[in-house]
């Protein structure tokens, strides 16, 4: 668990930087601001994404999804 505690703290902080210099060189009349707010959302949208496959892997694999664990 700590390890994807780690892996999770390195990897979306670095998808952020990565956007934020992507977008300077995809969109470069964009202005720092604009850059920020597209680069947070699209990380939002991994993050969503993630969480919502993960639950339905629980779902999907579990007969009690209240009272069932691994």
């Amino acid at each position: 668990m700590w390890r994807t505690l780690a892996l999770a703290s390195a990897f979306f902080p670095g998808l952020f930087a990565l956007c934020i210099r992507l977008l300077r060189w995809a969109a470069p009349g964009w202005s720092l601001k604009d850059r920020i707010l597209l680069s947070g959302r699209l990380v939002s949208t991994v993050q969503a994404t993630m969480a919502t496959v993960s639950g339905i892997t629980v779902v999907l694999n579990c007969k009690d999804v209240v009272y069932d664990s691994w």
